[in-house]
């Protein structure tokens, strides 16, 4: 019978240290043990091969042993994000068919669900004489999870993602950063993003380690990259900002920051780079500080790819400042215009993908896995089985075949790495009774790359505070969604097609 990759990788490096949180750390042979221990807390309460599983907690030693135990199991991880609301999550569990909800202590926004609610404590961690675990008989085609994602209407799209999905961006990421034995990942993306979800894997994959923090906290990543052996750090522009602001040079074991998740400015990537780094002596202690190569790798991914689709590399990104590189490994991208013709390099186009780490589809409501349906009969290899997504971003690629972009989808805002649909905004504001308009807008900003502000037009048989109307979408958005700038108008300004002009109130926002 065919494992899961975290036996494998037990048997195979049984002492060699996967998880690092603050001063604890566990081998792989520990990981497992104690992953054993969770299947069958999940097992007695229920569990089966097929169900879909959501998980609301932070990043935490649990956390990653839920990842790996549903996967035993054969039951599909529905990472729910910390942050939203009750009516938020009440959609993604309902539309996907959570049957039980993961959470580290009772949760009252999930208390209208139908899904039966576990709590996951240290207790499900320490048994000493685990009962022996059915092992879901393992098939890379198997459904790992469904993530979800903001959509362009307004509603968060969940993308399902199999084993083949993350084992081949596992590779091509493998083969573009390259990959060492000591290798320590320092991860503060949230699990809930594929980001933070690949690291989990690539590193059983890998056979390397994981310095897991709950989320980004400046002074505990600080403190982790002075004292432990980190050689890898994934961040989105806004940590690497704030980092800056309280760094004087970089430590010696590191040798890449993976940055992505927002457009990366050239003069932030370039302040990165520019910072010295550490030295080692003779005896592999840090020595001094002097000048050396650069360390940011720039990188666009998406949810719906499993991760990365292009990166450069450091020493590329001084070349090409603003690039993020080529496709990775069995990942190819193409420039179509609205016809879906294929246009030339250096012309400006959607971006669309094609490879083994695309997802097939968004998943559908209702749509629910079988148990006989988990192992389809005559899949094709994992290589070999290639989707195609538009991304709906704007792009183009150079004479070198780089590809630069231009514009991260039409209205998308990216707050501090978070994904901001104005629609979804914008109805929660139409929503109120005095409202009779809003255009949500994103403006940058230097710390969080983008804030969110609105134009809203109040009703003339109204009265409307912006403090009344932020706490009102207080109740109905997470907080990276509320609007940090509020203009009321009578009238929003429209173009001569009578369309909103966005670009306009763009303007008038920036200058408020």
């Amino acid at each position: 019978m065919k494992t899961d990759w975290l036996t494998n990788r037990t048997q195979a490096t049984p002492q060699r240290t996967a998880i690092l949180i603050g001063k604890q750390q566990w081998t792989y042979a520990e990981l497992d043990h104690m992953v054993n221990s969770v299947c069958c807390r999940l097992q007695a309460a229920g569990v089966e091969p097929g169900d879909f599983v959501g998980v609301l907690m932070p990043n935490c030693l649990g956390y990653v042993c839920l990842i790996h135990a549903l996967a035993r199991l054969g039951a599909t991880l529905v990472p729910l994000n910390t942050r939203l609301t009750e009516a938020e999550l009440a959609w993604q569990v309902e539309h996907v068919g959570c049957k039980f909800i993961l959470c580290q202590e009772k949760d009252e926004r999930l208390r209208v669900l139908h899904s039966q609610q576990l709590t996951v404590n240290h207790r499900w961690l320490t048994s000493h004489t685990p009962r022996p675990v059915r092992h879901f008989p393992f098939s890379s085609h198997q459904l790992q999870t469904v993530v979800f994602t903001s959509g362009t209407s307004g509603n968060p799209k969940g993308v399902p993602l199999t084993f083949n999905h993350h084992l081949a961006s596992a590779m091509a990421s493998a083969y573009r950063l390259g990959v060492a034995p000591n290798d320590v990942w320092l991860s503060c993306l949230p699990l809930y993003h594929v980001g933070g979800l690949a690291v989990i894997w690539r590193s059983c994959l890998y056979g390397t380690a994981v310095n897991l923090h709950p989320r980004f906290i400046l002074e505990e990543v600080n403190h982790a990259l002075d004292t432990l052996p980190i050689t890898l750090i994934s961040l989105v522009p806004t940590m690497l900002y704030r980092l800056l602001e309280t760094r004087s040079h970089w430590p010696a074991a590191l040798r890449l920051i993976l940055l992505g998740g927002a457009a990366a400015p050239e003069d932030l990537v370039s302040r990165a780079n520019g910072l010295e780094r550490s030295e080692w002596s003779s005896v592999n202690e840090p020595l001094s500080v002097g000048n050396s190569k650069p360390l940011v790798a720039t990188t666009y991914g998406l949810t719906e790819a499993s991760s990365q689709v292009a990166t450069m590399l450091p020493e590329e990104v001084t070349k090409k400042p603003g690039s993020v590189g080529k496709p990775l490994l069995f990942t190819s991208v193409a420039i179509v215009n609205e016809n879906g013709r294929s246009l030339p390099p250096n012309q400006y186009g959607e971006i669309v993908i094609t490879g083994p780490t695309v997802m097939a589809n968004y998943f559908e409501k209702d749509q629910r896995l079988k148990k006989k349906d988990l192992h389809p009969p005559h899949q094709p290899s994992t290589f070999n089985r290639q989707s195609s997504f538009a991304t709906g971003d704007i792009g183009y690629l150079d004479d070198d075949s780089d590809l630069w972009i231009v514009q991260r989808r039409s209205d998308l805002i990216v707050s501090g790495g978070e994904n901001v649909y104005p629609a979804e905004v914008e109805a929660v504001l139409k929503a109120h009774p005095a409202v009779a308009n809003a255009c949500v807008v994103g403006l940058p900003d230097a710390e969080w790359g983008q804030v969110v502000a609105a134009m809203v037009e109040v009703a003339p048989t109204h009265t409307l505070s912006p403090e009344e109307l932020l706490a009102y979408s207080r109740e109905h958005l997470a907080g990276y969604k509320q609007p940090r700038q509020l203009k009321f108008v009578t009238e929003l300004p429209q173009t001569a097609s009578g369309k909103i002009a966005r670009n306009t109130i763009v303007d008038q926002l920036s200058f408020a």
